[in-house]
């Protein structure tokens, strides 16, 4: 991890070192080919300019064209992170849209434990098909058990947070009444309860 911080670090002192020299040969260039010819006599460059005008000239397209080769690239990025980002927007729309009863009451747990974050089975059908349309994310701490398997800590991903509502996850509009709470508690997912006894032993 260092390494790849040092090295991310060092790719960035280095563009930075570029875009600094660009500027100024394209200002130091520009300003040559543009200053009166009495400056540049007081100046006593006239004869170096009338000798390399070309290649001022030359200096000044190539630093012109770095800026606008880094204006284009920065542009690409911004168009991909935004079609990117409208992507997964779909694709969780999509997913909410079709839930089955295992993701939609693996969903409901967030709400009944009133917790942000959940340690979920990385293995389960319904944590891998909602954290692979973008709808939870894995947020680390991963613990492997030789008897249930890996887990590891979810949350709902930001974005999926506007297309989940009571309706779509069948919850009660108001506080559920004890038949009501039977019921969800009855439909809670098969391994919150091996959960339990992980964090029992791991105690």
């Amino acid at each position: 991890m260092q390494k790849i911080t040092f090295k991310s670090f060092k790719n960035k002192g280095l563009h930075t070192n570029m875009v600094t020299v660009m500027l100024w040969l394209l200002l130091a260039s520009f300003a040559l080919l543009i200053m009166p010819v009495s400056l540049l006599e007081w100046l006593r460059l006239a004869d170096v300019v009338a000798a390399y005008d070309h290649f001022i000239g030359l200096v000044m397209l190539i630093a012109a064209a770095y800026f606008v080769s880094q204006v284009v690239s920065f542009l690409m990025d911004e168009a991909i992170a935004f079609l990117k980002d409208k992507r997964l927007s779909e694709t969780i729309e999509q997913k909410v849209a079709v839930l089955d009863l295992a993701e939609r009451a693996l969903l409901r747990e967030f709400f009944l434990q009133g917790s942000t974050v959940l340690t979920l089975p990385m293995n389960d059908m319904a944590v891998k098909a909602l954290a692979a349309s973008g709808v939870l994310q894995n947020v680390g701490n991963e613990h492997h058990y030789a008897i249930h398997g890996p887990t590891a800590d979810y949350r709902i991903a930001t974005k999926a947070r506007s297309y989940l509502n009571r309706k779509i996850l069948r919850l009660p509009a108001g506080e559920p009444n004890p038949e009501e709470m039977q019921l969800l508690l009855r439909t809670r997912p098969a391994f919150m309860g091996q959960l339990v006894q992980n964090r029992k032993h791991a105690a």
